[in-house]
């Protein structure tokens, strides 16, 4: 059975809302406005607010693809 390489740390499952916006390339402000308006889902664990990394994954994938602009 392979051993698990102890000096590459795990990614971790969730974010909180720096981190989540930091890996989406967003400002925090951004971050919040998206989950207030019910298009990202966050979860709160006592009074941290955390963001799977899949639920951000899933997120940015619904955002609508740039339009090539004719020249």
């Amino acid at each position: 059975m392979p051993q698990p390489n102890v000096s590459e740390p795990e990614a971790p499952l969730a974010l909180g809302i720096v981190e989540a916006a930091r890996a989406a390339g967003i400002g925090r402000s951004t971050v919040f406005e998206e989950i207030n308006a019910g298009r990202l889902k966050a979860r709160k664990a006592g009074r941290r607010t955390l963001i799977l990394r899949d639920d951000l994954a899933a997120w940015l994938a619904a955002l609508p693809q740039r339009q090539k602009v004719a020249a």
